[in-house]
Formats: C-alpha cells, sequence, structure tokens
C-alpha cells in the first residue's frame, strides 16, 4: 500500500510538473493579430478599354493600413522650397564609401582644442544645471 501511494504521488507530481513546460500542445505558432488588415473589396471597373499596367510597378489601389494611417495623420509629401532645393543642389552627393573613410585613423582631421574635447568627455548630468527659475 504504501508503495502504491508513493507511486501514485510520483505519477501525479511529474504530471503537474509537466504543465509547467514550455512546449506541447499549448505552445503553437499563433498568427499575430495587429498584422491583420482588410483587403479592397472587388470592383468592376465602369469602362472596360482599360490599359494593363505596366509590369513591376505598384499596384495604385492598394496600400497597406501603415501607409493609409501615416497619409491621413501627416498628409502628402511638402513640395521643397527654392532654398531647400538650391541647398541640396550646392550640397551634392557624399561619397558612398563616405564611413569607412572617416573612420580611417589615416583621414586628417582638424584639432578643435582642449574647450571641445572636455565638453564632448563631460558626463552625462541630471539637467539641473540647465534648469532657470523665473521669480515672480
Amino acid at each position: 500500500m504504501r508503495k502504491s501511494i508513493a507511486l501514485l504521488s510520483l505519477a501525479g507530481a511529474s504530471l503537474l510538473l509537466s504543465a509547467c513546460g514550455s512546449s506541447g500542445l499549448f505552445n503553437r505558432a499563433r498568427p499575430d493579430e495587429f498584422a491583420v488588415q482588410r483587403q479592397a473589396p472587388l470592383v468592376v471597373p465602369p469602362d472596360f478599354a482599360l490599359t494593363p499596367p505596366a509590369p513591376g510597378a505598384p499596384r495604385p489601389v492598394d496600400s497597406s493600413a501603415a501607409q493609409q494611417a501615416q497619409d491621413a495623420l501627416f498628409g502628402p509629401a511638402a513640395p521643397r522650397s527654392s532654398v531647400e532645393s538650391s541647398v541640396d543642389a550646392k550640397a551634392g552627393l557624399a561619397a558612398p564609401s563616405i564611413r569607412s573613410t572617416v573612420g580611417d585613423p589615416a583621414t586628417a582631421t582638424v584639432y578643435k582644442g582642449a574647450v571641445t574635447r572636455d565638453i564632448i568627455a563631460a558626463p552625462q548630468g541630471d539637467g539641473r544645471e540647465a534648469q532657470v527659475s523665473i521669480g515672480g
């Protein structure tokens, strides 16, 4: 009788511990419910003499939910002003290997002085020194 109680308690304990595992019936890949979006409804065009789209061109009516939300919040891209366009034209294009050129130890740099070095190496503060109180 004692052996059967010990065997039953051992089986019960192993059954309870098996529920703590992370694999099994309840650990399956589930779809992300926030990544689901509605498909655009099918529409029959009124004019059947339409030209087919160019191969590889994006579909004009399909856009993701994220793009639709961004368009609703921020609107279309604003046109660039003449000043911004001229600055962009004068700036030109950076060399494709600019990151590796700047990080190269042989690249000549300008010594800005000890003050700049101290500012860059200064520890981050809690911001109290930058606060201003106006008496009133």
